[in-house]
């Protein structure tokens, strides 16, 4: 435990954070898997809908730093490629 009162407010924002930060995160692996889902099913418009919706929320998380700008990138490039593959024809 700190004993330095800036420390101590260093300490309760760094709670706050983490706690803000693993709702988003748990958000954006749940939006994840959806969009994911939705291409397995073969319902073109709603794996479309799903997929944008995961791309905007990926580049929420990015812009706010929970996630890198990188990892984003990554995970929607991935995300694409899955669809485009999935209906391919």
């Amino acid at each position: 435990m700190p004993n330095v009162r800036s420390a101590k407010k260093r300490m309760r924002q760094n709670e706050k954070r983490r706690d803000r930060n693993r709702v988003a995160k748990a958000s954006l692996r749940t939006c994840l898997k959806k969009a994911e889902n939705a291409i397995t099913e073969d319902d073109r418009e709603k794996a479309l809908e799903a997929v944008k919706t995961a791309s905007r929320k990926l580049d929420k998380t990015a812009q706010k730093g929970i996630i890198h700008s990188k990892k984003a990138s990554r995970s929607k490039s991935r995300l694409v490629k899955k669809f485009n593959k999935s209906f391919a024809s």
